[in-house]
């Protein structure tokens, strides 16, 4: 190998490797001195070690504060979620108290709203308060069961309801006892007819005549509960 160099010549590798050498270091003095030097900090003022204990320790220090970083993140981890659960609880639980209280709240107010309860005697007695007037012997013979209709109610658009009560009520005071289930639901289904008919011919009749009508048909409806006397 033949290196040329001015203004000499090197024939020799290995003077050529140390002549390399020589120049490097030259030229690493200057920049070891801007950059701060070797020392016990290391290249630059960095934090390097000299030796090779100095770098096993610098190694175990960072390995040290590195695990104990890790285990504050845990420890911070862990009581953030502890933090969390107890919220979690806290929340179920005035959600279960709220749900309860509205229940307890919504029953009071229903049974404050609900109306009181009647005895029997009360029910009774609201009962005949409402009822229609029973029929007198001249409206309803209690003997013959003969059914002496008001005017409005003779009308010959009723005959084939009044054909049927009269038949009902002839045999309700021949027996001389209350009606059979069957001949008293016929009553209700001929009277309910009847009330139906007659109230699509309200217009055909005088006010006062239609109300004395109605009233009858609803006191022969209530006759049918009593037995024949």
């Amino acid at each position: 190998m033949k290196i040329r160099t001015w203004p000499f010549t090197i024939r020799s590798p290995k003077k050529c490797f140390l002549l390399g050498l020589l120049c490097w270091s030259l030229l690493a003095i200057p920049l070891t001195a801007q950059m701060g030097g070797y020392g016990r900090r290391g290249f630059g003022g960095g934090n390097y070690a000299s030796t090779a204990q100095q770098g096993a320790d610098y190694g175990m220090a960072s390995m040290m504060r590195a695990q104990g970083y890790q285990n504050l993140q845990n420890s911070e981890a862990a009581q953030n979620y502890q933090t969390a659960q107890s919220q979690q609880i806290d929340n179920r639980k005035k959600w279960t108290d709220t749900y309860f209280d509205m229940r307890k709240t919504n029953r009071k107010a229903r049974a404050d709203e609900a109306p009181s309860r009647i005895s029997h005697e009360d029910a009774i007695r609201l009962a005949k308060s409402v009822a229609p007037p029973r029929l007198s012997s001249t409206q309803l013979d209690p003997t013959t069961g003969h059914i002496q209709y008001p005017l409005v109610l003779q009308d010959s658009i009723f005959t084939p309801y009044r054909s049927e009560l009269d038949s009902l009520f002839a045999g309700r005071a021949s027996s001389g006892s209350g009606l059979q289930i069957k001949d008293f639901q016929a009553i209700r289904t001929t009277l309910t007819k009847f009330k139906e008919v007659l109230k699509e011919h309200v217009q055909d009749y005088p006010s006062s005549e239609y109300g004395k009508a109605r009233v009858f048909l609803n006191s022969l409806s209530n006759e049918a509960n009593f037995p024949a006397s």
